[in-house]
Order: structure tokens, then sequence, then C-alpha cells
């Protein structure tokens, strides 16, 4: 079945005689086709030459055009070798023929059009390779290759950049290739004879391609986008090209590589070579320094091209020109840079695509995306009509009234109308992009002088790292007067300026971290908010900048997903790093992002303080509900897979009872059951005990280890029988005998609050079985108690609280409740793990008065909220001496008192009550 091309528009002939000269030599075709004939071959000198040449070809082709293309390709592929240079300039005449009337007359978007000349560049380019490779390996000119290597070019392979790779090559586009190979498959002895060889290949395939001759050319080649073209060879290894972008490579280079596809030869090296690059195009935080370099490029553009005048459509540039093309592209692309790193739906090719994907997201706004894309489509018409005329690779409007009416013609509007309309779109585009890259300067606010702030502060301030490079203090200074009117604005100026003073003092680098607050001036608030507030968060910003990142990413104040929706996250950002050590590394920067949004959310009042506890131990339950896999994997290539049953992680302490702060460390017991096994059975297998005791070791330094991004967590897993004695890992039945047989009271009180993170289903459900048998087990009260008693007294002998924010620490605070609440869960056989429960629990086993139960409960809570938010204020703990209007607003908020004083008096009292209603339940042996 065929299906002719359908005409939506048609040209009209600005020579109606040569357009009914063209028309009549293709008599048989319909009034429509006719007339598209006529209205092309009276306006374009070049498409009326094709038609001339092809009359026999192109009256079949109009009846089915897909068939044509396809066509056109199947004979390519079919072309001897010595007939490659001749049949390829012929197919070049009839794609371009093809495409052009379908793209006048309205019967192909413009993607289809841009997407089947790309197509045919990348075919053409592979064809004339092959075949330059193919005589290379008869002659034996390269040393280990075959006939059966030529399939992937010897491992040779052609990049398409620019519009090529994005699939978008415009009319009379030249094309921009990367040609690089995979120097792994030669000897060293051979290398430099392998190397000259397809350095000769890759000259000749453009010259093939290149060259003009009594056929035409096919395309014409830039081979100049590959690393330092001035000294390097057309083609060059890539081990080199990687070199020189990890070392050398600059912001306009990695623009180039959105758009990189491997098109022609050995493509899966062109792909895995990409994959290496990933991490210098995309970067892992937000670069809105990037900004400032498309900026500087697009200038040095407009010097360069003489595109920077006012828009006016005679002799405009449409790809260069104020409103054009690059434009458009540099907009996308640069928000690509921006947010990409982070992002992989950001990182595609396509202008239109990436324009969507960047509105999907909320990097730019929806009615903004579809206008520039509405724009980007208009103008890619008009550059391909203005190429159409004469085959030229040019990009100007014509600057005369003739050459304007000809577009317009092949257009089918007024070259009135086309100056209007051409007009407005440029302008808009203008206006579009424009403010993103360099907004008008707002008027300056006051001279830091002028609002009181102390000079001598911010005059040491260039001598801070980040302050030491001309670019960050170029862009600090744009910064300064809007940081320093912030900073003004507080209830305590230069409390907040020393704040800000010792955050800018940590800072390693500036460049990337500036450009994000010039970007995102919002996020100079919450800077000064966390530095007046919380000297924790301030120092570990100084550290870790880069998780300012999560604030712009669109749902940093959405609501909380859940530990379930975590571990589908960080699993599948784990999945897409390419080994164990950038995976380790990625889980740290996942999961301070993570830890940075609780923060900031209790902070700012958003959440209380027991629902940020929460928060807390659902991300610690899904880093290591992620990270165990990843060491089992790592361990099980060594040593084989678990013997037995596998092994579980059971959180202990505040995270068995999901309620942790942003200082805590992770209380951990490893059990395991390797049934009947006595050893792994892998490359090198270990017997049962050390093959657990070292996977147990390897997650803990996992989890543990400082690297480039830092540590996850602190783990202590002193809980685990025998303490600090025993085994890192300790068997099913081993623990399961200990617990009934050797076990002390405080371990059993420990087990209230034991939960499973990760591991093997059927053994988790077994451990969670046996909890609850021995948590439900009658016990001797009077023991009980009595052990209870006595652990209080050594506990208060060894610890002493630090002061009165000290909440957790000491007699009648949290500690001290928390071991209530244990006592009542063991006495009743309450199998929740949660204080409150507990605490009614001893009142269900007689042990406490319901009263008694409230009393200590909301004692809990008020402690809880002060010292949770004490260890975001400050890690190392807080003093009155010490302590910040800032940070006093923060504890009032969090606790719901109405002033310090208020709050001072309220937690003396609790202490002195919780402490005697806990000495006096604990001389209750007998049930009342």
């Amino acid at each position: 079945m065929t299906t002719p091309l359908t005409i939506a528009r048609l040209p009209r002939p600005f020579d109606p005689a040569l357009g009914e000269e063209t028309r009549a030599a293709l008599p048989q075709l319909s009034a429509d086709h006719g007339q598209l004939i006529a209205g092309v071959g009276g306006t374009s000198p070049y498409l009326k030459g094709l038609i001339l040449q092809e009359t026999s070809w192109l009256a079949p082709a109009l009846d089915d055009p897909d068939a044509a293309v396809a066509g056109v390709f199947e004979a390519c592929r079919a072309l001897a070798p010595d007939q490659l240079k001749p049949g390829l300039r012929q197919a070049k005449r009839r794609i371009a023929l093809i495409t052009a009337l379908a793209d006048i007359c309205g019967a192909w978007p413009l993607e289809k059009v841009t997407g089947i000349l790309s197509d045919f560049a990348g075919e053409a380019c592979d064809l004339a390779l092959k075949s330059e490779i193919a005589t290379l390996v008869r002659r034996g000119k390269l040393p280990g290759q075959s006939a059966g290597d030529v399939a992937e070019a010897a491992g040779l392979c052609v990049l398409a950049m620019g519009k090529m790779g994005a699939h978008e090559l415009n009319y009379s586009s030249d094309i921009d290739l990367i040609c690089l190979f995979d120097e792994t498959r030669y000897d060293a002895d051979s290398y430099q004879e392998a190397r000259a060889g397809l350095i000769r290949a890759t000259r000749n395939m453009a010259s093939l391609l290149s060259e003009k001759t009594a056929d035409g050319y096919v395309f014409r080649t830039d081979l100049r986008l590959r690393p330092d073209p001035a000294v390097t060879p057309v083609c060059i290894s890539m081990a080199a090209a990687e070199t020189y972008y990890e070392s050398l490579g600059r912001t306009w280079e990695r623009a180039a590589y959105i758009k990189a596809r491997p098109c022609a030869g050995d493509i899966e090296a062109g792909w895995r070579f990409l994959q290496t690059l990933r991490p210098f195009v995309w970067r892992r935080h937000l670069d809105f320094a990037a900004i400032q370099d498309a900026h500087d490029i697009r200038l040095r553009i407009r010097e360069n091209k003489g595109t920077g005048g006012p828009i006016t459509v005679p002799g405009h540039d449409m790809k260069l020109g104020r409103g054009g093309i690059r434009e458009i592209e540099f907009f996308t692309q640069t928000r690509q840079l921006i947010a990409g790193g982070r992002d992989p739906d950001l990182r595609l090719r396509g202008t239109v695509e990436g324009l969507a994907a960047l509105a999907a997201k909320g990097w730019v706004p929806e009615e903004a995306a579809s206008r520039l894309t509405d724009h980007y489509r208009a103008h890619r018409e008009v550059e391909h009509r203005i190429q159409m005329i004469h085959d030229a690779q040019t990009h100007r409007v014509p600057g005369t009234e003739d050459g304007i009416e000809r577009i317009a013609c092949l257009m089918g509007t007024s070259s009135a109308e086309l100056t209007r309309e051409l007009t407005r779109r440029l302008t808009e585009v203008h206006e579009l992009t424009e403010d993103f890259f360099a907004p008008d300067a707002a008027p300056p606010p006051p001279a830091p002088e002028a609002v009181g702030l102390d000079a001598s502060i911010l005059a040491r301030w260039p001598s801070y790292p980040a302050l030491r490079s001309q670019r960050a203090q170029r862009i600090f200074e744009r910064l300064k007067p809007e940081l320093l009117t912030r900073l003004a604005r507080t209830e305590k100026p230069d409390e907040a300026l020393l704040a800000l003073d010792g955050f800018l003092s940590g800072l390693p680098a500036g460049v990337q971290l500036f450009s994000l607050f010039e970007a995102n001036p919002q996020l100079i608030d919450l800077l000064v908010d966390i530095a007046g507030t919380s000297h924790a968060l301030a120092q570990y910003l100084s550290r870790n900048a880069g998780v300012f990142d999560a604030v712009i990413g669109g749902d940093f104040f959405a609501p909380w997903p859940g530990e379930a929706a975590l571990r589908s996250e960080i699993a599948a950002r784990l999945a897409a790093e390419p080994d164990y050590e950038t995976q380790l590394d990625m889980a740290r920067r996942w999961m301070k992002e993570w830890h940075f949004r609780i923060g900031v959310h209790l902070l700012r009042g958003l959440i209380p303080a027991d629902i940020a506890g929460r928060h807390y131990a659902e991300l610690a339950g899904a880093v290591i509900a992620a990270v165990a896999p990843l060491v089992r994997a790592q361990f099980e290539a060594k040593h084989g897979a678990p013997p037995g049953r596998g092994a579980v992680v059971l959180g202990m302490g505040s995270l068995g009872a999901q309620r942790l702060n942003a200082g805590s460390d992770l209380d951990l017991i490893v059990v395991y059951d390797p049934g009947t096994a006595e050893s792994s059975d892998g490359p090198r297998p270990l017997a049962v005990r050390p093959y657990y005791a070292r996977l147990t070791q390897a997650l803990v330094t996992a989890l543990t280890a400082p690297m480039a991004e830092g540590r996850l967590y602190e783990v202590d897993m002193r809980l685990r029988p025998s303490g600090s004695q025993g085994p890192v890992a300790t068997s099913w039945a081993s623990f399961t005998h200990y617990q009934r047989h050797e076990a002390w009271t405080w371990e059993h009180l420990a087990l209230t609050r034991a939960r499973v993170v990760v591991g093997e289903d059927s053994l988790a459900a077994d451990i969670e079985a046996f909890r609850r048998e021995i948590v439900t087990a009658p016990q001797d009260r009077g023991k009980v108690l009595q052990d209870v008693a006595e652990m209080r007294d050594r506990l208060a002998a060894a610890k002493t609280p630090r002061g009165l924010w000290d909440a957790k620490t000491g007699a009648g605070r949290m500690l001290d409740i928390e071991l209530a609440a244990q006592t009542g869960a063991l006495l009743s056989g309450t199998v929740a793990r949660d204080v409150a429960a507990g605490l009614q629990g001893g009142v269900g086993a007689g042990w406490l008065s319901a009263a008694e139960a409230e009393t200590l409960s909301a004692a809990y809570e008020l402690y809880w909220a002060v010292h949770t938010a004490a260890r975001l204020i400050s890690a190392t703990g807080l003093s009155d001496e010490a302590l910040s209007e800032g940070a006093a607003g923060v504890l009032c908020r969090t606790s719901g008192m109405p002033d310090i004083a208020a709050l001072r008096a309220r937690m003396s009292e609790s202490y002195a009550t919780a402490a005697a209603l806990i000495d006096e339940a604990l001389t209750r042996r007998e049930v009342a």
C-alpha cells in the first residue's frame, strides 16, 4: 500500500515561468504535486536543478515518499566500493530533494525532516569509514585486525556532534564529527602503525564525503571539535581524549557532549566512551556556574561573528543572531548542564525534548518552554528555506527585497508578513532567554557601612579559600550587597554575620555555591537562617554545600515520602552507578541531602520533633537496606553466597524504636543462620563464623568509612550478646540460646526496642517471633525492678548531665524515662517499641499509675523536642553562655514554650518530678 506525499501548504513561484518549466518536466504529476513542483522550481535554483536531474526517480517517490527514502538507504548499503563516491552523491541528491519537498508542503514535521537528514549522514559516514577500514585490513595496515573486524571499523568510532548528534541536522549543514579509536584492541608494539592507519582512514572518509565532484558532494565534514584540534591528529585514542577532558575540558565542550552519540564505526565502543565521560559532562551538583560560562560564550560569538546588533530582519543571522536558534539551544543546554548531573531524565540530545523535560521537572516554566519550542521549530523552517535557495551553508536572512521574497514564496506567505512574523519571534526569544543569561541589574542595596555591619569581619573574607580565585571574587562581589542586606534584616545582625563568617571560612571553594546563590537568591535567606541558628548545620553546609542543590530540586518542601519510597529511590540511584566505590559515595551524597532536608524542616518549624525523629530513623533504615546488598554482592564475588539462610541486621535502641536525631549513631546487631553449612562456596571459601564476621565488618566499614563524601553513620555494636567481647556477628542458635539462658535483664530490656532493618525474610520473621517470645514471657517482677534500680545507679555513676540543656543523660531525663518504658514493656509483655507504649505497659502491669505514665510521657516528649533541636543546633551540646538568640528561638518553637526563661523553668521542674517518680516506682517490688 502506498501513501502519496500529502499537501498541507503550497509554495508560490518567485518566477512563474521557471515554475512552469519545471512542472513540465513531470507532466504525469497530480495537480497538487504539480503545483508544489512549480512553486519550488520557480523559487529555488538549487531544487530546480535536483528536480530536473531526478525526474525519473521523483514521480514514484512522490507517490510513496517513505518507501523512496528506505529505498535510498538500501541502495547505499548495496554499493560496491568503487561506486561508493558517485552512489552516495546520488543518494544525497535524492534525500535532499524528497525532504525539501516534504518539508515545504508540510507533509513531514521538522523532526522527521532533520531525523532523515541525520540518519543519512550517519549511514554515509559508516559506509565511507568501513570501506576505508576494509582497504587497510586487506593491505595489512592494521596489525591484528582481520576481515571480521571491519564490521566494528577495527575499533574506530565516529561521534556525531551538534545537530547531527541530536538528530537535528539542518538542510544544508556540514557535519561535526569526533573520531576516536579504542586503543585496547592493539598491542603496544603495533600501536603506532595502527594509529597511523586509522588516522589515514579518517582523512579518507572525510574526503570521500566532502569532496566536490561532477556528482556534487555528500556532506562537508568538520573534525575540529576534537580535543585540542590545533595539535592533535584527526583521530585520537579514547584514552587520550578521556585524559584531555578530565584535565582540560571546558564548559563549551561539556555542552557539546550533551548531543554526542556514536553514529558510525564501532558503535559499542563509542557508547562506552560516552559513559566514561559522564562525570565530565554531568556534574553531580547543580552547576549554576555554567550560566556565566554560557553567557561568556554567547558574547564571544556575537563579537566574532558580528551578530550582536539589534534585531532587523534583512541580513539577520537566524542561528547566531539575537533571538536566534543558538539562543534557544544555549538556554536549553545550560539548564540541562545545571541539573542533569542530578537528574538523568534531563540528559536528552534534542532541543525540543530537552525543553519538554525541563518543563516537566520545573526547571523552565511550562509556558516559556512551549513558546520557545514553537519559535525553535519556526526558526528552523526559515533556516531551511534560506538554505534551500542555493544549497548554501548560511543562516542569514537575505539582505535584499528579492531575497526575502524568495523565502516568503517557499513559505507560501508574503514578504511583509514574513518580516513581521520573524521580528515578533526573534524579539520574543531574546526576551525569554536574555534574562536567564544576563539578568537586569537591580538597584544596589545599601553599602555595608550603611547597614551597620562589622567592617573588620568583611575585610577578612578575601583571604578565605572560597574567595581566592578571581572568578569566585567576581561572582561574590555581585552577590555581596544582597547577602549583606539580608543579614542586616535579621533580629541580631552582628550575631548572624559572625555565623555567616564561620560558614564562609569553612568553604573549600566558592564558584559553584556563589553561582547557585546568584541564580537563586531565595537560598540566601535559608543560609542566613541556618547560620544564625544552627552552628552544626552551618558547619555541615560549609563542607557539603552541594546539599543546597536539594532545596531547588523541586520537592524539597514536599510531604515526606515514607521509608518504602526512600528505599526505592536510593536503590535506583545506586543501581545507576558503575562500581562499588562510587555507589558508596552516592549513598553518602543521597543520605546527606535527605538528612539536611529533615534538619531544615525541623529548624523552620515545618515538622515537630517527634516526626523529625521518625524521619531520621526511616532515612537510616533506607540507607542500611540499600548498602547491605552492595556489601553482600562485593563479598560474594570473593567468597561465595552466604551459607545457609543468610543474615539480618537488627536495629537496636533508638533505631529500633524509630526515633533518631541529627547526630544519632546506629546500634546494630547482625544475626545469621548457617543451617547445616560449614563454609561458603566461592573462589576463596570461608568457614561460616569468619565468613559472617568479615561480612559484618565489611558492612560496618561501608557505613562508617570516611570517603570523599564523608561517612554515613557511626555504628555501635556493643548491644550484641556478650557485648564488645563477643563475635561481631551472632549465629541464630547462639542468639536464641544466649537470650534464653544467659542474657542479663538489661539485654531483655534492649529487645523490647529491637527491629529487623534488612535481611533474609524467613530469618527476619523468626527473629521477630523470638523477640516477642522473650518480651512476652512471664517475668520475676522483683528481680527486674531490682536489676533496673542497680542499672540506674551504675548509669548515674558513669554519666553525669552536662547542664540544663543535656536532656538525655541524668536522673529524670530521656535515658531514665526510656529505661522506665522498657521496664514497663518487659513487665507487661508489650511488643510495641515506643516509649509511650512501654509506659502504658507499666500501667497495665500495675507498676505505674495512669497519671505517672502520663507525666513521664509528657516529660519525655518535652525532652525529645529540646534534645532534637539541640543536636541540630550544635553537635557538641548547648550551654547557657553560648546560647544565641536564634538557637533560643528554635528551642522555644520546637518545645512549644513561650520564651527561654519559661523553658528553663519547665525543664528543671520536669527533671526533678520525673526522677522522683521513677525513684518511687522502683521501690514497688510487689503488685499493688
